[in-house]
């Protein structure tokens, strides 16, 4: 938790806006591998107010994930941090180096702070043994882990559709899918099973099977399922792209393809106890430039 709530500062109070976006810039650049490069397409106030919505929800995550404490010390440190956000989005002192950016960035862009409290709420949903019985209680977690997330995004980047919030959601549980599916061999190892109950029964799987990294034939045809599935949500998620205003149509091009590309790796053969799925620093680099001249070109032929 070296860099969330343990970091409540003296100096915090006094620190400039310019240093609250150094921290948030600082912080995204060495946490956020596969969101960082694609924040590089959006303007400078933009690029800033997703560095301090990353920053904030690095923070919750890392209060909720840091097992050097009892389970009931991070509950108390994520309403410590709770109302310290509530505080400072209150125009009340900053009490963590964050909080003026995250402040900025809620302002400026008129982000709903019930997003922010959701996202509190869903790492509250991570503390202790994690596990769903169907797809529709999984659908409700992901809402407050990644969907919010999504909202945030799309008050900051401009949109001009009512349909954008629902888009920016599908987004979101695309993201979050791909996310768990990833990561099923480290989440089993913390008592967190995400893959739903009645998902595991109908490839006749278990927790037991997954602690044993038992890549048969099951497995391969239960990964195949769960794949499938998030490729649905990347496709409704898509749809985002036209309601959105032209400053975030290539952040979200990039986001997808790059979180797009890491399904790929994984589909390849389904080899997540042994590796890391994982997109190079120099394709993430390419899908982001080729995001921007993408869009580019897209408003040139349009006009």
């Amino acid at each position: 938790m070296q860099a969330s709530i343990d970091k409540l500062t003296s100096d915090a109070p006094s620190a400039s806006l310019a240093e609250s976006h150094a921290y948030c810039r600082t912080l995204a650049k060495r946490a956020a591998k596969n969101f960082y490069v694609s924040f590089l397409t959006l303007p400078t106030v933009h690029y800033q107010a997703m560095c301090a919505l990353y920053a904030f929800m690095r923070i919750c995550d890392d209060i909720g994930d840091d097992t050097s404490v009892s389970l009931s010390q991070r509950k108390i440190a994520l309403q410590e941090w709770r109302d310290a956000v509530i505080v400072a989005l209150e125009g009340g002192p900053a009490t963590h180096l964050s909080l003026p950016a995250l402040y900025d960035a809620v302002e400026r862009f008129q982000i709903p702070r019930e997003y922010l409290f959701a996202a509190i709420d869903g790492v509250e949903m991570d503390l202790g043994t994690v596990e769903f019985a169907t797809f529709e209680e999984l659908s409700h977690y992901c809402y407050h882990v990644a969907g919010v997330v999504g909202l945030c995004c799309i008050h900051i980047w401009g949109f001009h559709d009512d349909r954008a919030p629902a888009a920016a959601i599908e987004c979101g549980l695309a993201l979050q899918l791909t996310n768990i599916v990833r990561d099923i061999k480290e989440d089993a190892q913390m008592d967190r099973v995400y893959l739903p109950q009645e998902d595991l029964e109908r490839f006749d799987y278990s927790l037991a099977d997954i602690q044993h990294q038992r890549r048969d034939e099951r497995f391969r045809a239960l990964m195949q399922f769960q794949v499938s599935r998030a490729r649905e949500y990347y496709s409704a998620g898509r749809r985002l792209y036209d309601y959105l205003e032209p400053v975030g149509q290539p952040i979200l091009d990039a986001m997808l393809r790059i979180y797009g590309g890491l399904l790929d790796e994984i589909d390849r053969d389904y080899d997540i106890f042994t590796q890391r799925a994982r997109v190079s620093t120099s394709r993430k680099l390419a899908i982001a430039g080729s995001a921007v001249l993408r869009h580019q070109w897209r408003r040139l032929t349009q006009r």
